[in-house]
Parts: structure tokens; C-alpha cells; sequence
């Protein structure tokens, strides 16, 4: 794989993502949308994971040392499987915890929508779902560079290096979010049911969950040190 590609497409979900972040805290701020907190905290994952990988590919260049015969190759696949941690504890597992909260929230308080500021998270998500898009086109460009034939599936599995196919699926799993997201914040708006935010973040929660459980077993492989495809050999 292209380190450059790689680097490339990393860089340019880590500007997308840290601006999305910022705008989606402000729009939590105005509403208190639960979606919307979800998707901060997404994004703030996401910017993180990008950092790693960052850090991971450049430490990885580090020369062989007599501590060290076979070089450092192998540590950006640690920082990729820190990648699928952070995902799902940071991003899955506190959407399902800030679900829980505010399904229960309804059931106290009685079914309510967003009280203030009300159409200021349904732009803020279509100005994300823009930006994001911009990093998955950068993404898709710099992989079809190396993929040639290859399915996407089997690019994402068979991949040697974690950069790109990390940054794939964080994309696409940063776009079906914030499409997630719009459609629960939109229908707690139009109905003045908090249930839809709820259910809206439930769904983001088990999207990054999924997406973190294939990034772990995928980078898993590699730091068993699975052996080059005969086009990597080659």
C-alpha cells in the first residue's frame, strides 16, 4: 500500500472530522439532542483514531535495532487495533449508554422533543454529512489507486496496511450515522417525540459497535502476522 495514499486520506478525515466535531458540540449545546451528543463524540473518536494511525505509520518507519532485528513494521497494526478500541468503547458503547439515558429520560418526564434551537442540529447534520463526504471521496480515490480489480470487501479484509481500509469503514460508518442521526433528530422535530432521538442514537451505537468488532478481528490478523497475498509477495 502506499504510505502516501494512506497518509493522505488519514490527514483528510482528521480535518474533516475535527471540524464536524466542533460543530455538532455546538448544536448539543443549543438543543441537548442525544443524537447529536452521540455524533460529537463520534467525531471527537474519529479525530483521535486518525491521530493514531498517524502516529502509528510514522513510528512503524523507525530502523531495526539490535533490541528490535525485525524493525517496527508491525506497530501500526497496534495502533489500528487501538483504533477498534477506541471506537467501541468512546464511540459505541457511549451512544448505547446516551440511548439508555434518554429513553429512560422519556419515560419519566413523558414524550417530549427538542425545546430550543430547533432546526440548528438538522443543518449542522447536513453540513457534516457534506464534510464527511469530502473525506470518504478522498478516501475511495487514493484505495481505487492500489485496489485495482479487488472487491471492496476483500480490500478491506486482505489489506496488508490498516490505513486506508481504517479510514473506509470510519467514513462510511461516519455517513450512516449522521444519515441516522438526521432521520431521528427530523422525526423528533416533526413529531415532538424524544423516542426517535433515542432510538437514533441506539442505532449509531450499534453501527460503531459493528464497525469496531471487523476493524479488531481484521487488524487481530495482521499482528499474528498473517502472510502477504501473492500480489503483496510479488
Amino acid at each position: 500500500m502506499s504510505a502516501s495514499g494512506g497518509t493522505k486520506a488519514v490527514i483528510a478525515a482528521l480535518l474533516a472530522n475535527l471540524g464536524i466535531a466542533l460543530t455538532k458540540f455546538i448544536a448539543y449545546l443549543l438543543t441537548q439532542s442525544s443524537s447529536m451528543l452521540a455524533e460529537s463524540i463520534h467525531s471527537v473518536a474519529d479525530s483521535g483514531n486518525q491521530a493514531l494511525l498517524l502516529l502509528g505509520g510514522r513510528r512503524a518507519t523507525r530502523k531495526a535495532t539490535p533490541q528490535h532485528p525485525f524493525g517496527y513494521g508491525r506497530e501500526r497494526y497496534i495502533y489500528a487495533f487501538i483504533v477498534s478500541i477506541v471506537l467501541f468503547s468512546l464511540g459505541g458503547l457511549f451512544a448505547l449508554y446516551e440511548a439508555y439515558h434518554k429513553y429512560h429520560e422519556q419515560r419519566e418526564h413523558g414524550p417530549h422533543g427538542i425545546d430550543s434551537w430547533h432546526w440548528v442540529p438538522v443543518a449542522v447534520l447536513v453540513i457534516a454529512i457534506v464534510l464527511e463526504s469530502f473525506s470518504f471521496r478522498t478516501a475511495i480515490k487514493e484505495s481505487n489507486a492500489i485496489r485495482g480489480r479487488t472487491s471492496w470487501t476483500d480490500f478491506v479484509r486482505r489489506a496488508k496496511a490498516p490505513e486506508l481500509p481504517v479510514v473506509l469503514l470510519e467514513d462510511l460508518g461516519a455517513l450512516v450515522g449522521l444519515i441516522l442521526a438526521l432521520i431521528g433528530v427530523t422525526m423528533t422535530l416533526v413529531t415532538g417525540n424524544g423516542y426517535w432521538d433515542a432510538a437514533g442514537t441506539a442505532a449509531i451505537g450499534l453501527l460503531l459497535v459493528a464497525i469496531a468488532i471487523v476493524l479488531a478481528i481484521e487488524t487481530k490478523s495482521l499482528l499474528l502476522g498473517e502472510a502477504g497475498t501473492p500480489e503483496d509477495v510479488a
